[in-house]
């Protein structure tokens, strides 16, 4: 049993005995939550505006760089043996089972976008130290209520060394297709 140091002295689940306890029925199937850090989070629930944005979102990618990665949207990712958090969108490498054996590994991952509505401070401090640990080179939060994106990059043990907020108006691309220059507004829900 580990445990981490905190006056409260915590068990910390892996990814297996996750899966063990979602198969055995613990969670109710109207229970949406995920594995970080150990820790089984409850999800936040999405707003009309995280919806579609998160729509917009995958429509974007998936009609400019569909051919090129998998684009999934709210599937889970496997980070380490702790974390198996289900980000918003995944731009991933394509695999020929279309991961029927395993979920997307940090090797195998492009990009992580998250959409913020009430989760800004979740997405950007605890799924940001998670993210970066495992080694996931491009995250973005794209926070709906300010209208921008929040880049995250270079990735250390300690957290993200560079990041940088895009206005709605401004133009990102991601770091494994550099081609593709994207306007974050073209994201976000229209108003």
């Amino acid at each position: 049993m580990q445990t981490t140091e905190s006056p409260l002295q915590l068990r910390l689940w892996t990814v297996d005995e996750y899966h063990r306890m979602a198969e055995a029925g613990i969670f109710e199937p109207s229970e949406r939550v995920e594995l970080l850090e150990g820790k089984i989070i409850w999800m936040i629930a999405k707003g009309t505006a995280h919806r579609s944005a998160v729509g917009r979102t995958y429509k974007l990618l998936e009609n400019r760089i569909g051919h090129k990665a998998c684009i999934a949207i709210q599937d889970p990712v496997k980070l380490n043996e702790r974390s198996e958090p289900e980000p918003d969108i995944a731009v991933v490498k394509i695999d020929p089972l279309d991961y029927a054996d395993h979920h997307p590994t940090p090797a195998e991952i492009y990009l992580i976008i998250e959409v913020a509505d009430s989760s800004l401070k979740l997405d950007t401090e605890i799924k940001a130290k998670a993210y970066s640990q495992a080694g996931i080179k491009d995250y973005w939060v794209l926070d709906v209520v300010k209208r921008e994106l929040i880049v995250f990059r270079n990735p250390t043990t300690e957290g993200y060394q560079n990041q940088e907020i895009i206005t709605e108006h401004q133009n990102i691309s991601p770091l494994d297709f550099p081609d593709l220059e994207i306007v974050v507004s073209q994201m976000l829900p229209l108003v």
